[in-house]
C-alpha cells in the first residue's frame, strides 16, 4: 500500500513542479497566461512577479514531498512521513483556499488537490 500511496505523492509533486514551470518560467507565454485566465499580455507582464513568487511555493511543496519520500524509504520513516504529510497537506489546503477565490477555480482546485489528498489517505492507511 505504501508504494501506491507513494505513487500518488510523487504525482502530486510532479504536478506542482509543472505548476512551478508555468508560473515561474513560462508565465508570459500566451498559452500559459490564458490557462490562468489572465486577459492580456500586458496583464501577464504586470502579474509576472507575483506568479514567479507563487511558482516557487509550488516547487518547495514538491521538494518537500520528494525529500519526504526519500527519507521514508531511506531508513527514516518518521521524518519522511512527517514531511510527506506536511507538504501534501499544504497542497490540499492551498487547493481548498483556491476554491474560495470563485466558482471558476473549482476545476483548478480539484486538479491541484486531488492527487495529494489521495496520497495522504493512502499513506495514512499504509
Amino acid at each position: 500500500m505504501s508504494i501506491v500511496a507513494s505513487a500518488f505523492i510523487a504525482l502530486a509533486a510532479l504536478l506542482h513542479v509543472y505548476i512551478f514551470l508555468m508560473e515561474s518560467v513560462w508565465w508570459t507565454r500566451p498559452a500559459t497566461w490564458k490557462r490562468f485566465g489572465v486577459p492580456s499580455q500586458a496583464a501577464a507582464d504586470t502579474t509576472r512577479p507575483m506568479a514567479y513568487n507563487q511558482g516557487f511555493y509550488n516547487l518547495f511543496l514538491a521538494g518537500g514531498a520528494v525529500i519526504g519520500l526519500l527519507l521514508f524509504f531511506g531508513g527514516q520513516p518518521a521524518a519522511g512521513a512527517a514531511l510527506v504529510l506536511f507538504s501534501n497537506g499544504s497542497m490540499v489546503l492551498a487547493a481548498t483556499v483556491l476554491t474560495t477565490t470563485g466558482p471558476g477555480y473549482l476545476r483548478a482546485a480539484l486538479t491541484q488537490g486531488a492527487l495529494p489528498l489521495i496520497g495522504i489517505i493512502l499513506f495514512l492507511l499504509a
